[in-house]
């Protein structure tokens, strides 16, 4: 076997490469088979599920779990709402978490030490969940949406992780953008964000995707139903018809309810991560960059 290079390969080298490509494709397969069942499940029999006949592909079309849900009255307000909590939560969290890295990137702000620390302590140390929910009562979040959108806008280990990607950026840039008149603001916008699309793109990812996931929230802080986010209405479908397969246990009604049960979770599993995973390939290259760059260069 010969490389690109013109260089042929020992045996050793191809036994290494063939046991590297073998461990990767077992690795492949490992991480897409839960989303195979996961899928197959959701759309196959209820008796078909039940019996074991289903591990790999769907067997006897039934739609009945995803038609459950997505007819559940609460669940097209759930999913607008996540949609719109996702959107704006996304934004201002990118939009502090640059804000407050860009100074600490800087060699002239005296304070950036003690402010990092402050920070990475938020990291190890938190106040618990009743003065969190007595706090946000306090500032008026209770039943209001600002209280899924708000709270994350800054993430110590978002701001660690950008802070030392703007490290990374060549401080001549910016003396030269200081010789030409230009503010920090206008360095901020015009020169650094243009240059970070990479750890924007991983901030992005990590905020939508925490927002999107987040049930607890909005369980603590909502009364009013039609501000749920989509996770609690999943959850509320699933505990519904746990409670159904419970009350029908020892009766002829038991098998019945516990397919559905399991349809359902699959079929919540599906519709949860399904628009993560329609996003997530376009943005793969940058967030891959981002990681690598803003944890280990300094």
């Amino acid at each position: 076997m010969v490389k690109n290079n013109g260089i042929k390969e020992s045996v050793p080298e191809r036994m290494f490469t063939g046991i590297v490509t073998f461990l990767l494709v077992l690795i492949d397969v490992v991480m897409l088979y839960p989303f195979i069942y996961v899928f197959s499940t959701a759309i196959s029999d209820t008796g078909q599920v039940m019996a074991g006949n289903v591990w790999l592909y769907p067997r006897g079309l039934d739609l009945s779990a995803v038609k459950q849900i997505a007819t559940y009255p609460l669940f097209a307000r759930s999913y607008l709402n996540t949609v719109i909590y996702t959107i704006f939560g996304t934004v201002v969290c990118v939009f502090v978490t640059c804000l407050t890295a860009y100074p600490l990137a800087q060699a002239k702000f005296k304070s950036k030490g003690f402010i990092s620390a402050v920070y990475v302590i938020t990291m190890f140390f938190g106040g618990g969940m009743i003065p969190t929910f007595l706090m946000y009562r306090n500032l008026g979040l209770v039943d209001n949406r600002l209280v899924m959108i708000l709270p994350g806008a800054v993430s110590a280990w978002n701001i660690i992780i950008c802070r030392t990607f703007f490290k990374g950026i060549p401080v001549s840039l910016n003396e030269s953008a200081y010789l030409d008149g230009a503010s920090d603001w206008k360095i901020l916008w015009r020169i650094i964000m243009p240059l970070s699309q990479p750890i924007i793109a991983t901030i992005a990812l990590f905020s939508a995707v925490g927002i999107w996931n987040d049930f607890f929230t909005g369980l603590l802080f909502f009364n009013d139903p039609q501000k749920y986010p989509l996770q609690l209405v999943l959850r509320m479908i699933l505990v519904n018809a746990s409670m159904s397969a419970a009350i029908a246990e020892g009766s002829f009604l038991e098998f019945t309810q516990k397919s559905a049960t399991l349809a359902l979770k699959s079929a919540s599993i599906l519709i949860s991560i399904l628009p993560i995973i329609c996003v997530y390939p376009f943005i793969q290259k940058y967030v891959v960059k981002g990681v690598m760059i803003g944890s280990i260069k300094e």
